[in-house]
């Protein structure tokens, strides 16, 4: 299975924001976006991850849930991503279609190495960069501790940064190891900085590829 290297997480001050804003990252060029509405029903939620699949469906572009595994299914959204820990991976793979994607958070190797175990098709791992401090919210890994992740990991698993992730810092994420980068921020910014995000990772795996075969 082939995941997405740019993950858009949707921002918004309201459901509808989120809605627009995925809009605007699609007909931009996402090839991936994340629906990462919280403080809602599931009812709510249903609805305007209803919303969220007919415009994804429109530019042919993969929708993540956050979170509502069940809602992804119903709506059969291309995957979801677990943040929370009390959802178990497991329970959502034996819930979920064999074709749909989940990924998980993880901040520590540990966390990493336990999120391989139960199989996910992608760990993102986070915060690359600390914003504002909360209490128990994961210190910020930077490029050293992705570095000594990612060899300590050695896994297929595709590995995704992200936490304030601008695109001056693509280049040095990926040659930690790191599969992709997941933003939020940056882009709702400037959806122009898909293109830009793009290219870099793209440009990133040509060049790899070329090695591959020198």
């Amino acid at each position: 299975m082939i995941i997405s290297k740019l993950h858009y997480i949707s921002q918004g001050n309201s459901p509808e924001e989120h809605l627009l804003n995925i809009q605007k990252a699609c007909s931009s060029g996402a090839e991936l976006v994340q629906l990462r509405i919280k403080n809602i029903s599931e009812k709510k939620y249903l609805k305007f991850a209803k919303e969220a699949r007919e415009i994804t469906s429109h530019f042919q572009t993969r929708l993540i849930l956050n979170d509502h595994y069940k809602i992804a299914k119903d709506i059969k959204a291309d995957g979801v991503h677990l943040e929370k820990t009390d959802f178990c991976p497991t329970v959502a793979m034996e819930y979920l279609y064999t074709w749909q994607i989940i990924g998980a958070t993880a901040s520590t190797l540990n966390q990493c190495e336990v999120l391989i175990n139960k199989k996910v098709d992608y760990i993102r791992l986070s915060p690359f960069k600390s914003g504002i401090k909360k209490d128990n919210s994961p210190i910020a890994l930077g490029l050293k501790g992705y570095t000594v992740i990612v060899d300590a990991l050695k896994t297929e698993t595709p590995i995704i940064a992200s936490g304030g992730i601008t695109t001056l810092d693509v280049k040095d994420i990926l040659a930690t190891g790191i599969s992709g980068i997941g933003v939020s921020e940056e882009i709702t910014r400037d959806f122009n900085s898909i293109k830009t995000f793009n290219k870099l990772l793209n440009t990133s795996s040509a060049d790899e590829l070329r090695h591959t075969f020198e």
